[in-house]
């Protein structure tokens, strides 16, 4: 498994997403603003792996502070947590990431009062690194643990179709859609992906073909608009998609477009199941309307490639994400347990359920 982002002695090392598939590349990011950087470009996408990389970031940047006193460190921190919040505002992973390094990070000054200045700082610099790592670990754990809470939710034979990337590319490492497609054929199913091309960045193109081609899971890229014909015609026997940020009442915030299939599979009678670490369960959100559409560059539509497909002056819309209705999904797939409507209902029983149940 080829590692989306790594925690290394010279700084927070990623895959470069946007040169994928013909190129496998890195980039090192040394500082906080450059892990910045390389969620807002794109270069690692995903909300799992957003939260991570916040988690990555606010890490190394407390860790490279060259701040002498734990008085002087405090305002840096709220400022590293201000710059990585202000780079993708959908994914929810992102907060919950920035939170947990500030939770700890304050968890840790109260702690050490009383202590030396510089044996307070080093305190609190292991224990942030220590638990980005953790935050590392967990994510793939997480992950493992939905493929196996969801995969008998897939036919055992038959054609699955997936919009977008929620594979091990938009998290540590095995994925959160792709994950539950995974532990399935792991388990014997015989699976066919089909892979929404995912315009206006191909993630779909070029991420969730790469990677599956890797694992040598069958998988065929279908254009945007091809999905409803192919479901008319009886040849997608289940939908799994990824999230990005789900409400309260299980609306659901993922790429854009998503929300087109799931109106085609309600209407053709194919399940709609989306796969998701609880960290992207928004609880305070309460439903998809109160949730933030992140607008993205025109240049993403206007070009492919470097090169220009529209005329000047024309109007371009680029919402990089719609929301999809709960009344369309079949189940959300966490790692705590499957969910099912009425969705407000079976998230508020599970907000404190800790261990993963049956599917």
């Amino acid at each position: 498994m080829i590692p989306t982002l790594e925690w290394t002695d010279e700084g927070v090392r990623f895959l470069d997403q946007t040169k994928l598939p013909l190129e496998t590349t890195y980039v090192l990011a040394t500082t906080y603003d450059e892990v910045a950087t390389v969620i807002r470009d794109m270069i690692v996408r995903g909300a799992p792996a957003i939260g991570v990389s916040a988690a990555m970031g606010m890490a190394l940047g407390i860790d490279r502070s060259t701040a002498t006193t734990v008085e002087a460190l405090t305002p840096e921190v709220e400022q590293m947590a201000a710059v990585l919040a202000g780079t993708r505002p959908t994914a929810v992973n992102l907060f919950w990431g920035i939170a947990r390094l500030k939770d700890l990070y304050y968890k840790l000054a109260t702690e050490t009062v009383g202590r030396p200045e510089a044996d307070r700082l080093r305190t609190i610099k292991a224990g942030v690194i220590a638990e980005a790592k953790q935050v590392y670990t967990e994510d793939i754990d997480t992950c493992k643990t939905m493929g196996r809470v969801g995969q008998d939710l897939l036919p055992r034979e038959g054609t699955v179709l997936t919009h977008c990337n929620a594979g091990a590319l938009c998290a540590a490492g095995y994925g959160t859609a792709l994950g539950v497609i995974r532990a399935a054929v792991e388990a014997g199913a015989d699976i066919h992906v089909l892979a929404d091309e995912t315009r206006p960045y191909l993630q779909g193109a070029r991420l969730t073909a790469w990677e599956l081609l890797q694992d040598n899971i069958p998988t065929t890229v279908l254009c945007d608009n091809m999905s409803g014909a192919l479901m008319r015609q009886g040849r997608i026997q289940a939908v799994i998609v990824g999230a990005d940020r789900i409400a309260a009442n299980g609306d659901v915030a993922n790429k854009i477009g998503t929300y087109t299939v799931a109106v085609l599979a309600k209407e053709h009678g194919i399940p709609f199941f989306v796969a998701a670490p609880w960290s992207t369960i928004d609880v305070n959100t309460a439903t998809g309307d109160g949730i933030p559409i992140e607008q993205r560059s025109a240049r993403e539509v206007t070009h492919s490639n470097g090169k220009q497909m529209t005329p000047d002056g024309v109007g371009i819309e680029n919402p990089a994400f719609d929301v999809t209705p709960s009344k369309y999904v079949t189940a959300i797939i966490t790692e705590r347990g499957v969910l099912r409507a009425p969705y407000n209902e079976s998230i508020a029983a599970m907000t404190n359920t800790q261990t993963a149940v049956s599917a």
